[in-house]
């Protein structure tokens, strides 16, 4: 539910308790989506960042909106039993199945979601209305930690899949996908589902090129993430664990 609302890997938290938390500006602008019977997500009706989250006393916080370092190290992993079959947890944060000792909410199942073609990778929303898949697999795979990536996908970094769009089609809900154009950028706009503010596919026809938030894939895309971009300006919250080649603006390769 986390990868498919944020569109990356994974969702990161940092917890408040209520009474610190306020709003400086926009709380009109927020909509909801109720993703359980428990609980729900929050999202900007403009550009389709997720929003804090209430939950009694406590405040959620998306990681990837905070500006400066939080000075709190990972606390957990959790739900890795459903994590992305392309992510590779490298850090040494404790990991759990799924909800940590003292939780006990059952967790949701979105079902088995297939692509319509045999053989595509399929990608959806959270609540379902919006659904793609392309012949895959995907052509490029990178993990971006540029400011811009990571106020849109609410998370510390964002994982993009790239296919020629002439292989990629809408299978519902194409309608019900918003576009937001950040001011002054000549090619970032954020593209997600109106309903429940899930990161989905961007189809740029007249450069035949797709850009797919790889959290929203429903199937392997059959490849991994070649590299980390814009690592100059990444989360000072996050630290990257891994062995994969690392660019602090676009890669040499272009």
């Amino acid at each position: 539910m986390c990868r498919k609302s944020h569109g990356s890997g994974f969702a990161t938290f940092a917890t408040v308790d209520a009474p610190r938390f306020r709003w400086r500006k926009g709380e009109d602008q927020a909509l909801s989506y109720a993703s359980s019977d428990s609980g729900e997500r929050r999202f900007c009706r403009t550009c389709g960042s997720a929003l804090p989250a209430d939950a009694g006393d406590t405040v959620f916080l998306p990681v990837g909106n905070l500006a400066g370092d939080i000075e709190h190290s990972l606390d957990s992993h959790i739900f890795i039993g459903s994590k992305a079959p392309w992510l590779e947890v490298t850090d040494g944060a404790p990991q759990f199945e799924a909800y940590p000792p003292g939780f006990d909410h059952p967790p949701t199942d979105l079902g088995d979601r297939q692509p319509q073609t045999e053989g595509a990778v399929g990608g959806s929303c959270l609540c379902g209305t919006v659904r793609f898949e392309f012949d895959g697999p995907g052509d490029r795979m990178l993990n971006c930690h540029c400011e811009r990536c990571r106020k849109a996908r609410s998370a510390v970094h964002s994982t993009q899949v790239f296919v020629a769009a002439d292989r990629f089609r809408w299978i519902s809900g194409a309608e019900n996908v918003e576009t937001w154009a950040l001011p002054g950028a000549k090619r970032f706009a954020p593209t997600f589902c109106k309903t429940c503010g899930s990161k989905v596919a961007r189809v740029m026809p007249e450069a035949n090129l797709a850009i797919i938030p790889a959290g929203c894939l429903d199937q392997d895309p059959g490849l991994r993430p070649s590299a980390h971009i814009f690592v100059g300006s990444k989360s000072p919250s996050h630290t990257i664990t891994d062995d994969l080649p690392q660019f602090e603006e676009y890669p040499t390769d272009g």
